[in-house]
């Protein structure tokens, strides 16, 4: 868990993902289309991988990934993520935590 808090402190927004996976993909897209610029990391391409997919379920991630961390605070999965985009909130998480300058 140590490490996951380690790499989700590094950007305002960090995405846990999998290089395979659709939503993820989703969600990347998502962030990237409104001009964020996340530190996503492909925990696949990982060596220590499964651990860190272990520490994402523990922290409440079901499915594991993708997981969004911003301002180095566990957001949620795709649903929470895609919830949060409609409701305009996410907008504002952006800003609040310097991803967004507009």
């Amino acid at each position: 868990m140590d490490r996951v808090a380690k790499i989700a402190s590094q950007k305002a927004v960090v995405i846990f993902s999998k290089s395979s996976c659709c939503m993820c993909h989703a969600i990347k897209r998502l962030f990237y289309e409104q001009g964020v610029s996340p530190l996503v990391h492909e925990i696949d391409e990982d060596s220590r991988g499964k651990d860190i997919e272990w520490a994402l379920t523990k922290l409440g991630c079901s499915p594991a990934v993708p997981a969004v961390f911003i301002g180095g605070k566990l957001v949620g999965s795709a649903n929470t993520v895609m919830t949060l985009q409609l409701n305009g909130s996410l907008k504002k998480m952006l800003k609040d935590a310097g991803a967004l300058w507009l």
